[in-house]
Parts: structure tokens; sequence; C-alpha cells
């Protein structure tokens, strides 16, 4: 699925969030959004998921506009991981995850054995199979952003984008996400804050600052020191490992490189 966005802009308060966002993002890629806090990585996130309507500009799915698709069309080509998810019901495990299938039912239509299926399957994915009847509330918050990423692949869409996904994750449900999103071989389009899980996974980076864009490339050809420190004002040495991975070293204000 193809995503791009022409002359995207968002004004909230009186305060310009995004200005002029020109920007086409590859299918079947996994593409990462970075930038310090506040650069617009997730009010460009939520325009395209359509919990903002952009000020100015528009979102193309597939060179339609997005506007032209009725809430379930869209939601049957995009999955979403939020960063914040609340229930105020107590919803199982299981109630959560069949939230995916949603897209696909006629209106009243109920639940069937395929849809079960799917749950069950996407629940193991993420390593959260045994868990169906839990309370979702009850769950930590790494428990339950698995839970998120499961009705997400319950939805089986062609595109899943994500805003910082594994912020509340230990390093291997970090690791173990990312592996299953850039394994599904769709588009991903995620917000990432660490510079190394961005390198390691992302096929194409694109940098933001103050709401505008202010580098798009590889991580091999995006993240030198001078980037990092011109974008968040740190020292950083980066080296390509021999598989051909960048790395990042962050070092102290006091330590000199």
């Amino acid at each position: 699925m193809k995503i791009s966005l022409e002359q995207l802009g968002v004004t909230l308060g009186g305060q310009t969030i995004l200005n002029g966002i020109e920007l086409e993002l590859p299918a079947n890629k996994t593409v990462g959004i970075i930038g310090p806090n506040g650069s617009g990585k997730s009010t460009l996130l939520q325009c395209i998921y359509r919990v903002l309507r952009p000020t100015t500009g528009a979102v193309f799915i597939d060179g339609v506009k997005l506007e032209r698709y009725s809430m379930r069309q869209s939601a049957q080509k995009m999955a979403v991981v939020a960063q914040h998810n609340y229930y105020n019901f107590d919803f199982t495990v299981q109630d959560v995850v069949l939230m995916g299938r949603s897209p696909h039912k006629r209106a009243l239509e109920r639940d069937n054995a395929e849809d079960y299926k799917i749950v069950e399957k996407s629940l193991a994915v993420v390593d959260m199979g045994g868990f169906e009847h839990r309370i979702f509330s009850t769950l930590s918050g790494g428990e339950q952003q698995r839970v998120i990423l499961a009705r997400a692949l319950a939805q089986q869409t062609s595109c899943l984008i994500l805003d910082e996904p594994t912020n509340h994750l230990d390093i291997k449900y970090q690791l173990q996400l990312m592996d299953i999103v850039c394994g599904l071989g769709c588009t991903v389009v995620t917000a990432v804050h660490d510079l190394n899980i961005a390198a390691l996974y992302c096929d194409q980076l694109v940098a933001m600052q103050d709401g505008s864009i202010v580098g798009m490339g590889t991580p091999k050809e995006l993240l030198t020191p001078e980037f990092i420190r011109n974008i968040y004002g740190v020292q950083a040495s980066v080296m390509t490992d021999e598989s051909g991975i960048v790395r990042i070293f962050y070092h102290p204000k006091n330590q000199s490189i």
C-alpha cells in the first residue's frame, strides 16, 4: 500500500504543529519517523490514521484522498498500534483482539469460528497465548502493548501504523515486536525514539524537527554524528558492524570524543 502526503499542515490552538509536509512512503517497506520530542512525529501519524484532520493538504492512500474512504474502508487498509490504549470497561484480552475483526464484519454480524482462530493465532504470534480470558486492564503496560499488536494483526491489513510501539516494552519484547511487524512483508510506518532500533529495522528514515522534514534516507545515509548532534543536541559515534548494521554510541557531555 502506498501512502502520500501533500502539503500536509496542522495548526492547533494557533500553533503550527506540521508545516507543509510533502512525503511519499514506499509500499512494503518499513519507514521510521524519527526526531526529538515535539517534532511532530505523532501528529503526522495521527493524520494518516484519521485521529486528526489536517488543517491544510491531504493524505492519499493508493492515490485516493483518505477522506474519500469510509472509516471501515480505511480500517481494512491500515491497522494502528498507538502509544496509549485505555478501556473504560472490563474487556478480556480476547474481546480486545476481536475488535480487530470489526472492519471485516457487517453491522450486527456475530464473530465466527474463523474470527476466533485468527485471534488465537495473533495472540500466539505476540507470545500472549493463554491470556484470552484475562482482563485487559489488569495486564502490565508491556503485556497490553502486545495485545494491541495482536489486535492489529487480527485486522489483517496491508499497512501497520505504529506510534512509538516499544516504549513500554523490555528489550526482549522490543526486538520481538519489531521482528514481527517487519517480517509481515507489508507497509510499516513507525515513530521511533531509539535510533539503534530504527537503524536495525527500518529500510528508510524520515527525520522531523519543529514540524518539518529535515532529512530522509537509509539509516546509513542519515545517521551520522553531525546529524545526530544537530537534531538531538548530543554527541555520538557511529559505526557499521560486520553485518552492515549502523550502531550508535552516545557520549556523556563531559566526555571527550
